[in-house]
């Protein structure tokens, strides 16, 4: 049982020292874009709700 968390926490540590770490300011870029998507994304939807239940409210 040791053993193999030993060799999990080594594979672990050599998978981690190959991954590309993005800097600060990419961090930061990415974030914005991701938070700007999301609330267009959140008022596109709220648009489109909103339409139709007043649409099916004067149908119904």
């Amino acid at each position: 049982m040791i053993n193999k968390l030993k060799t999990f926490i080594n594979g672990v540590s050599f998978e981690m020292k190959k991954v590309s770490w993005p800097s600060w300011s990419e961090l930061r870029g990415s974030t914005i874009v991701v938070l700007g998507l999301s609330l267009i994304l959140s008022i596109f939807l709220f648009i489109v709700d909103f339409v139709l239940s007043r649409l099916l409210n004067v149908i119904l």
